[in-house]
């Protein structure tokens, strides 16, 4: 008697192979993926480090004041007079001018002034630059090219992710430039945003899951936020241009309050406008992921809230909200993720690409990281390359920041679940 075959063959050995398969494939892409990211990781260290090539246009012994003996003194020696005696001495009327607008000469620190007089009056000239890995394997050949090409030249190793650059503000020129402003701007920019966009997406996310009823103009406005979310973010940028900027002037740009002159930028082209932007942009991310994270509570534990005679409101304040805050939370971080490197906005919005002085409110001008470095990339000069590497390392690093905190906040919200 024959068995009857039926639809289902176990296959065992077949299934069994398909799945190694499948399991070496997925290592495959993670091997590949991590790879990649060493490869960009490497890339930008090895940019951020190595030899540099400089001339000076003069000499400091042509320059600085001569002491009792007749050798000219060092500039770390002089003080603050002198410091502006020489400047006052070695540029004309209109540099002055243009450097005293930037930021007033008397208000500057010794160090500053020393920054200046080094590069506009020993104006230093960059010949060439190595990479990292390159001037540890070659250090022989570079200075052999260095004493062939450039024998007045000064040779040195700069780390160009310094002390110095994390505090120095923008400059001309790439020795003496820093990312200060650009951080302090990123920092209250996506500050700000944080503020508009998460209470203003968790309050949505909660109407549309707990109280909005299941009719068509409330699947339609959940179907636009699912569609706002594949927005270009260019197209953010033209709408905060549009309301902003231009619409909402006297409001984005104090002048509605009586903020004037100073550090003011005087028009809408301020930080509230970029971050209001932004959080234009983070908020339908927002949205979808805080909905997903209210979705995912179990039903009975509403259902045990209401039976212990809790209000609507209660159940969502006391358990439907630290249940699934930690998925909020990490929703949250992903989309200021993106909000925080974001360029093409907040050049629509007004982002100054050079800006030497600090934003010290919400109606400032103001730039940001990612404008830093797309401005940097864009410049010809080999240097300039090297400090928008290190740029991308402490965008990096402040990315990695917000993470952490995200992370650690999430695991205290599980830790107090499960307590």
């Amino acid at each position: 008697m024959t068995e009857k075959k039926t639809g289902f063959q176990p296959n065992l050995a077949g299934r069994k192979r398909n799945g190694r398969i499948m399991a070496r494939l997925f290592l495959a892409s993670t091997i590949f993926a991590i790879l990649c990211l060493g490869a960009l990781l490497f890339s930008i260290f090895n940019q951020t480090a190595g030899y540099v090539l400089v001339e000076y246009a003069a000499s400091e012994a042509d320059v600085l004041p001569a002491q009792d003996d007749g050798n000219p003194k060092h500039l770390e020696s002089l003080e603050k007079v002198e410091l502006l005696a020489l400047i006052d001495e070695n540029l004309d009327a209109r540099r002055k001018k243009a450097l005293d607008i930037e930021k007033p000469l008397d208000t500057r620190t010794d160090k500053e002034l020393r920054d200046l007089i080094i590069a506009e009056v020993l104006q230093p000239k960059v010949i060439r630059t190595w990479l990292f890995f390159e001037s540890i394997l070659s250090r022989a050949h570079i200075f052999e090219w260095a004493a062939e090409n450039a024998p007045e030249g000064t040779l040195t190793f700069r780390w160009w992710l310094s002390p110095a650059f994390l505090t120095a503000s923008q400059s001309s020129d790439a020795l003496y430039a820093g990312v200060r402003s650009a951080i302090i701007g990123s920092l209250m920019t996506i500050a700000l945003t944080i503020l508009v966009a998460f209470p203003i997406g968790l309050g949505a996310a909660i109407w549309l899951e707990e109280y909005a009823k299941a009719n068509r103009i409330n699947g339609i406005i959940k179907t636009n936020i699912y569609n706002l979310s594949g927005v270009p973010s260019i197209i953010y940028g033209m709408l905060g241009l549009g309301i902003f900027v231009r619409a909402l002037e006297p409001f984005t740009s104090g002048a509605l309050f009586g903020v004037t002159g100073g550090d003011a930028a005087g028009n809408g082209r301020t930080v509230l406008s970029a971050g209001l932007t932004l959080a234009l942009l983070i908020l339908p991310t927002i949205i979808i992921n805080a909905q997903e994270a209210i979705r995912a509570v179990p039903r009975s534990l509403r259902e045990s809230g209401y039976a212990l005679g809790a209000t609507k409101w209660q159940v969502i304040f006391h358990h439907v909200l630290p249940s699934s805050m930690d998925r909020i939370l990490t929703g949250t971080v992903l989309a200021v993720s993106r909000g925080i490197g974001e360029t093409a906005p907040l050049v629509l919005v007004g982002a100054a690409t050079f800006l030497t002085r600090d934003p010290t409110s919400i109606f400032s001008r103001f730039t940001t990281l990612p404008i830093q470095i797309y401005q940097w990339t864009a410049r010809p000069q080999a240097e300039f390359k090297n400090i928008a590497a290190a740029a991308i390392l402490i965008l990096m690093i402040l990315l990695l920041s917000l993470n952490s905190v995200a992370i650690i906040l999430r695991n205290e919200f599980r830790s107090r679940k499960r307590g």
